[in-house]
């Protein structure tokens, strides 16, 4: 379990679970509107594996309706190319209507999306008829009991602050899609290599650069989950904080932050994000040293989609052609 202030503000949310749960038994067929990707091979080989709790896993054939229980494990089964059940869970706060649009859009064709955070519904899981459940909330082990009794579920806390591809690549490995893996972290790889490429024409590869937030009265800087910093080291950019551990500042030891060139900052989709970042930016703006920090007078304060900041795989791969966009004026 993380102390870090991001991983504290999932843990309050992640408080409020449902305590009730209707009775349930096991569900092993597909949903009827379940598709699966283009070029996925039917495979009828059993999956049998321990997931990171120490739960054995056994399903008696591959999975052919999952569900992903937090969004980044939506995108972590689409990028691995294994079927969705025909309903899958979004965020229900931070004005998410629908899954993010960096998700694999051709995976989720049909998909009902159903909120699930940070209350969780569990009847609208066992109303999906999933065959396979993956869920990264595993810092909650009544999380895992309960879904278990749905469908068999592989359980991994990818919130416990180590890096989120560390977590994906375990999880790749167990569920036997090694191949899918490998072919999205060429993809990430390259995706850094052109990013640097346009970055380096516009001028900006020696930037310092952070991933900040605000929270509690605090600036924070550093490398949770690292999908941001991970995303900076793989362009080849200069990361003001390393390693997991955050540093905090209050608004009066701001300038503290007077080496760093560039930050981003997370932002909620629609009305209700853009409300929230303009409220943390006058609250920032009441200290007196805001002003003159380079990232603020030079209007390198950029902004990224909040779910991100939470690791999956599409996610890591549009914070780099995020940070490539903002750096290269492209």
């Amino acid at each position: 379990m993380t102390s870090s202030p991001r991983g504290r503000r999932l843990l309050s949310a992640a408080a409020l679970i449902c305590t009730s749960l209707f009775a349930v038994t096991s569900c092993g067929s597909p949903a009827g509107g379940s598709t699966e990707p283009s070029g996925a091979a039917q495979d009828s080989t059993p999956l049998v594996t321990t997931d990171p709790e120490g739960h054995e896993v056994s399903v008696d054939h591959q999975p052919q309706a999952a569900l992903g229980f937090y969004t980044t494990d939506v995108d972590i089964l689409a990028t691995l190319g294994i079927p969705l059940s025909a309903s899958q869970p979004i965020r229900g706060d931070s004005g998410y209507e629908t899954f993010p649009a960096y998700f694999p859009q051709e995976a989720l064709q049909g998909i009902t999306p159903f909120a699930n955070y940070p209350e969780f519904n569990y009847e609208k899981v066992l109303e999906a008829e999933p065959d396979f459940i993956l869920n990264g909330l595993g810092y909650d082990p009544e999380v895992h009991d309960k879904l278990a009794t749905i469908a068999p579920t592989y359980t991994v806390n990818a919130f416990d602050g180590e890096r989120w591809n560390t977590h994906f690549e375990r999880t790749a490995r167990d569920l036997g899609r090694e191949a899918q893996f490998n072919e999205w972290l060429g993809a990430y790889e390259q995706a850094g290599k052109d990013a640097l490429d346009g970055i380096t024409a516009a001028g900006n590869q020696d930037l310092v650069v952070a991933p900040i937030s605000y929270w509690g009265g605090e600036v924070q800087i550093g490398c949770y989950a690292w999908l941001e910093c991970g995303a900076f080291e793989t362009i080849g950019l200069q990361v003001a904080q390393k390693g997991k551990d955050e540093k905090s500042f209050t608004l009066e030891q701001l300038d503290q932050l007077k080496d760093i060139d560039a930050v981003w900052m997370t932002k909620g989709v629609g009305q209700v994000g853009e409300d929230e970042f303009n409220k943390t930016i006058s609250e920032l703006e009441k200290s007196p040293f805001w002003k003159d920090l380079p990232f603020v007078k030079n209007n390198r304060i950029y902004t990224y989609e909040m779910d991100m900041a939470y690791g999956s795989p599409s996610g890591a791969l549009a914070f780099i052609e995020q940070v490539a966009s903002d750096l290269s004026g492209k």
